[in-house]
């Protein structure tokens, strides 16, 4: 194939097609995570210095439904494990940095996480049942719980010993 080239104009060279940023934002599983406990992290951060400890759990579980919404479906799988590993972690964090000492950083992050369990559930509920309405099935072994019935149904109890059917 030949190019033409008029006078005045040059030669197109073949690269990537230019990009829109019209499209969705999708995260992956691990991105999901990060997003999960840097905003926990921030939010945690945020109701140690003013005193709202609400504003903390009620952003954990806006962040919760959102991150599980934006999460591509092959990343639900690791998302639905995330929420309380990442307000954990946020809490240690937050705690580690606003407490005056070891003690009192402590039973920070004891009392944060007791006074927060409730949202905490709430958090992680919605993220699986959002991730299930996306379609996301917890993956069991097949080999483990695939063949119980089989294994099951061909060697029951009879009396006082086990009678293996062929």
């Amino acid at each position: 194939m030949t190019q033409i080239r008029t006078p005045g104009q040059r030669a197109r060279t073949p690269g990537p097609p230019a990009r829109t940023s019209g499209g969705p934002v999708r995260l992956t599983g691990r991105g999901g995570g990060v997003t999960l406990f840097a905003v926990s992290f921030l939010s945690l951060l945020f109701a140690a210095w003013t005193g709202w400890a609400v504003v903390a759990d009620v952003v954990f579980v806006m962040t919760c439904g959102l991150v599980s919404c934006y999460t591509k479906p092959a990343g639900l799988r690791s998302l639905v494990v995330c929420p309380p590993l990442a307000f954990c972690a946020g809490s240690v964090l937050a705690q580690l940095i606003t407490a005056a000492d070891t003690f009192s950083a402590l039973t920070g992050i004891l009392v944060m996480l007791g006074g927060s369990a409730l949202w905490l559930f709430t958090g992680t509920g919605l993220t699986m049942a959002i991730a299930f309405g996306r379609g996301w099935r917890p993956g069991l072994p097949g080999r483990l719980l695939g063949n119980l019935r089989v294994a099951l149904r061909d060697a029951r109890p009879r009396g006082d010993r086990w009678i293996e059917r062929r």
